[in-house]
């Protein structure tokens, strides 16, 4: 038996431990630069905001119906994710995270009442971290992932399933009776795996709910769609095709992009952010330990300014020796940066990409004729790596790197627009919480 745990509206759920004025109103969080819809409390999604809708169709809600606006807050979401993340993994033997809002637990073996297990789950998350969650029980991912969807609208929309499955809904206690009538109410859309655009093709097909999808053919389906439609509709029938995956796979290319507040024009400040870039996809090289063998930088101009002239130019390096050390990333970042930066632009993007990744402890590809031998890590070099990453976990992200990378004024002109960021309460000296009397 599998368990899908996931937190309510994620991004407004951590703002609202924190700013309990916040609760019981409506509320999104914005995209970077402040540019769309990317969270929406219960009240917010009532008038009708959409997700990934653009601010300024919305924001006229500000003066007509309340609607509050903050700026994403990544820092602080990751953090209470770990927090809640960890919390979570003692109530069973296996756990898959799946998002920074969601994990599946395997139950398999747990001789206890799945709905107590629940309901004490969410007592000692809300006690914990202050985040609301949804528990969902199923014999197969799928299956837990659809008990999970229909627990919160239980929960959010009293009338539309049965009471007793609101907050906590656990498939494996209910008839086959049961089931399908909860399966006949759900619209197709709602199942996992099945897309905004698959779901109209269903629809067409005379597949418009969940039960339909049931009762299908799994093999014509797959035929017609894709593989996962046909895993979909046999976990939906209860044969298990997906497993809790306690041990994912490392990533095979690695990226950090982002648009700026405001479009950059020259090389410093762009050496300034893909420096940054190349410090922040090392790290997670390093957290995988791996290694990389190729860099690839890519700078743009915005499409949407018809009036800049247009040019979207990338570069991709080899490096002399696979490596994870932050000093030869962002030196291999900006001379890559330098063969394509083109003076009288104004850039609206960057990125930088890992690729070609191994492990760590893979032996290294043979050496160039024209190669100076050195060892895989000079002495010291993965000490030093080490070292940075354990001042940068307690002292607070870029509190040591390097200096390509350091911002030369207060507020970077490529910093993106967070005019609505509260705090990152619990990652920042300087930002905690503090009580007045």
């Amino acid at each position: 038996m599998f368990a899908l745990v996931d937190v309510n509206n994620m991004y407004v759920s951590c703002e609202r431990v924190f700013q309990p004025a916040l609760n019981g109103r409506p509320v999104v969080v914005l995209s970077n630069n402040d540019g769309a819809c990317i969270a929406r409390s219960n009240e917010a999604k009532d008038l009708g905001v959409k997700m990934a809708q653009p601010w300024f169709e919305v924001r006229h809600l500000e003066r007509s119906a309340g609607l509050i606006a903050l700026s994403a807050n990544f820092e602080l979401y990751g953090d209470m994710s770990s927090r809640m993340m960890s919390l979570v993994a003692g109530f069973a033997p296996r756990q898959e995270i799946y998002s920074i809002d969601e994990c599946f637990l395997d139950f398999g073996g747990v001789p206890a009442h799945r709905v107590e297990v629940g309901h004490e789950l969410r007592r000692q998350v809300l006690k914990w971290t202050g985040l609301p969650t949804s528990v969902g029980f199923g014999p197969t991912k799928t299956l837990a992932k659809l008990a999970n969807h229909v627990a919160k609208m239980a929960d959010r929309k009293p009338g539309t399933y049965p009471p007793q499955q609101a907050q906590v809904c656990d498939f494996g206690s209910l008839l086959p009776a049961e089931l399908d009538e909860l399966m006949r109410l759900t619209d197709v859309a709602a199942v996992w795996g099945v897309g905004r655009k698959t779901a109209p093709r269903l629809q067409a097909a005379g597949i418009g709910t969940v039960l339909d999808l049931k009762r299908a053919d799994a093999a014509t389906l797959g035929r017609q769609f894709s593989v996962l439609m046909h895993k979909t509709v046999l976990e939906l029938q209860g044969t298990r095709c997906l497993e809790v995956d306690d041990a994912p796979a490392a990533s095979q290319q690695i990226m950090c992009s982002r648009s700026f507040g405001q479009p950059v024009t020259e090389l410093p400040d762009l050496i300034e952010v893909v420096s940054g870039f190349a410090s922040r996809v090392a790290l997670r090289l390093r957290e995988q330990q791996g290694v990389a063998r190729a860099i690839h930088v890519f700078i743009a101009t915005s499409p949407h300014r018809k009036d800049d002239r247009q040019l979207s130019p990338t570069a991709t390096l080899p490096l002399p020796r696979p490596t994870a050390d932050t000093r030869l990333l962002v030196s291999a970042a900006v001379r890559a940066l330098r063969s394509i930066y083109r003076p009288g632009y104004r850039y609206a993007k960057a990125g930088v990409m890992l690729v070609d990744l191994q492990s760590d402890t893979q032996d290294p590809a043979q050496l160039d004729l024209f190669d100076e031998p050195e060892p895989v890590q000079p002495d010291g070099r993965r000490d030093l790596m080490q070292t940075i990453d354990a001042l940068n976990e307690r002292f607070g992200r870029d509190s040591v790197g390097v200096a390509s990378a350091s911002h030369r004024a207060p507020r970077s002109a490529h910093a993106s627009r967070q005019a609505r960021r509260s705090p990152r309460y619990t990652t920042r000296f300087d930002e905690i919480l503090s009580a007045k009397a």
